[in-house]
C-alpha cells in the first residue's frame, strides 16, 4: 500500500507529464500554423518550403537516435528541461530567420535544432509517462498523448489569431518560445530528479552503450516497433491524406473534407481520453486486437462504401482503433525501469518511421490507383498490428508496490 506522502507526489508527477507533453504539442503546432507566414516573408516556393518540412523531419530522427542515451544518462527530468528550454530558442530562431533576417539558412538550421530537440522530450516524456504508469498502477500515456492533442489544438488556434492579426511571425514564436520556456522551468520541478521509475526490487543497474545498442536486437522490442509502426501509419495516413482522399475519390469540397478530417481527430482524442481506464480492466493485448479490429472495419468502410454517412460511422471508427495502438507501444517499451529509455526510444524511432515513410508511400501508391486504394495498406499493417499485440503483454508485477524519489523544489537538492 502506498503512504499518504507518496500519492501526493505521485499525482504530481503525473500532472507535471500530462503538461510536459501538453507543452510539447503547443509549440510544434506554433510552426505549423506559421508555415503559410513563413512562406511568404521569405518569398520561397513550395519545393523550397519542402526542405524545411524536410530539415524538421531530420532533426526529429537524429534526436530519436541520440535521445535513449541522453535520457539513460542525465535522466528524464534534465532531458526534457534541455529539450523543451532550447526548442524554445529555436522556435525564436525560426522567427527572428524569418521575420528580421529573411534569412532561409537560418530558419532550416532552427527547424533542425528544433526537430531534434521536440523528438529527445518525446522520448523522455514518455519514459516519464511509463514511470508514472508503474507508480499508480493506471494506464496513463493514452491521456498523456491527448494532452499531446490538446496542445497543438491550442498551439493552432493561437497560431490562426495571429496570423488573422497581422503579427510578424518573430513577435508570435519568440512570444510562443518565451512562454514554453518558463512554462517547462516550472513543470519540470515536480518531475522526480533520480526516480527508480519501476517496481520495488527492480534492477535499474546502468546498461552499458553495448547493452543499450543489444536492445535493436531483442526480439519483444522489435515486435513492439512493428505494433507502433502498424498504428503510427494508421493515424500517419489519415493526418496526411484523409482529407484528400474524401475531396478526389468521393466528390466532397475542400471544406467538407477538412471537416471529416477533424471527425477522425475528434474520435482519435476521445479514445485515448477514455482508453485507460478500458486497457486497465481488459489488458493490452486485448486492446490492440480490439483496437486493431475496430480501425479495421473502420477503414474498410471508408474505402469500400461511397455513401458519405456510413464513411462518416467509419472514420469514427478508424479514428477511436487508431488512438491507443501508438501510447500502448510507449507503456509496453517502458515496462522495465532499467531498459525504459532504450526500448522506448527504439520503438519510437520505428514509430516514426512510419510517419515519414508513410505519406510518400501512400502518395505514390495511390497517384496510379487511387487514394482510397492506397489505404488497402495501411489495413495490412493494422492487420500486422494486432497479429503482434502479445509482444505487448504487462509484464509480471507491472503494478506492484513502487517508490518515489522527491518532486518538487526539494527533489532540486
Amino acid at each position: 500500500m502506498r503512504s499518504s506522502s507518496t500519492a501526493p507526489r505521485a499525482t504530481a508527477w503525473r500532472n507535471a507529464v500530462f503538461a510536459v507533453f501538453v507543452l510539447n504539442g503547443f509549440g510544434i503546432s506554433a510552426w505549423i500554423a506559421r508555415i503559410p507566414s513563413v512562406r511568404d516573408h521569405l518569398q520561397i516556393s513550395v519545393a523550397e518550403v519542402g526542405i524545411l518540412i524536410f530539415g524538421l523531419s531530420a532533426g526529429s530522427v537524429l534526436g530519436l537516435l541520440v535521445s535513449g542515451h541522453l535520457v539513460h544518462w542525465i535522466g528524464g527530468r534534465q532531458s526534457i528541461r534541455l529539450a523543451l528550454v532550447i526548442a524554445a530558442f529555436a522556435l525564436a530562431g525560426i522567427g527572428i530567420g524569418t521575420t528580421l533576417l529573411s534569412s532561409f539558412a537560418v530558419v532550416l538550421a532552427a527547424l533542425v535544432v528544433y526537430g531534434v530537440c521536440s523528438s529527445i522530450c518525446d522520448v523522455a516524456m514518455n519514459v516519464e509517462g511509463a514511470g508514472v504508469e508503474r507508480t499508480t498502477g493506471r494506464t496513463l500515456l493514452p491521456l498523456f498523448h491527448a494532452g499531446w492533442s490538446l496542445g497543438t489544438v491550442v498551439g493552432a488556434a493561437l497560431g490562426s489569431a495571429a496570423a488573422f492579426l497581422g503579427i510578424d511571425p518573430v513577435w508570435h514564436l519568440a512570444g510562443v518560445g518565451l512562454l514554453l520556456a518558463i512554462s517547462t522551468l516550472v513543470v519540470v520541478r515536480f518531475i522526480p530528479a533520480h526516480a527508480d521509475l519501476g517496481a520495488e526490487g527492480a534492477d535499474t543497474t546502468p546498461l552499458t552503450f553495448r547493452e543499450r545498442m543489444a536492445i535493436w536486437l531483442e526480439p519483444r522490442t522489435l515486435l513492439i516497433g512493428l505494433i507502433v509502426l502498424g498504428m503510427a501509419f494508421t493515424e500517419g495516413s489519415a493526418n496526411d491524406w484523409l482529407a484528400l482522399a474524401m475531396v478526389d475519390d468521393r466528390g466532397l469540397d475542400n471544406g467538407q473534407g477538412a471537416l471529416l478530417f477533424g471527425v477522425f481527430t475528434a474520435a482519435m482524442t476521445v479514445g485515448r481520453i477514455v482508453g485507460g481506464p478500458l486497457i486497465d480492466r481488459i489488458g493490452r493485448v486485448a486492446a490492440l486486437r480490439w483496437s486493431g479490429a475496430t480501425a479495421a472495419v473502420g477503414l474498410a468502410l471508408v474505402i469500400l462504401v461511397p455513401v458519405i454517412p456510413i464513411a462518416v460511422v467509419g472514420i469514427v471508427l478508424w479514428g477511436v482503433g487508431a488512438s491507443l495502438g501508438f501510447p500502448m507501444g510507449m507503456s509496453a517499451a517502458g515496462d522495465d525501469p532499467a531498459r525504459a529509455a532504450a526500448r522506448v526510444s527504439a520503438v519510437a524511432t520505428v514509430g516514426y518511421f512510419a510517419f515519414l515513410a508513410g505519406p510518400p508511400l501512400i502518395g505514390f501508391v495511390g497517384d496510379r490507383i487511387g487514394l482510397l486504394n492506397a489505404l488497402w495498406i495501411v489495413l495490412v499493417l493494422i492487420l500486422l498490428a494486432a497479429f503482434t499485440a502479445p509482444a505487448a503483454r504487462e509484464r509480471s508485477g507491472r503494478f506492484a508496490k513502487t517508490v518515489v524519489a522527491p518532486v518538487g523544489p526539494a527533489a532540486e537538492n
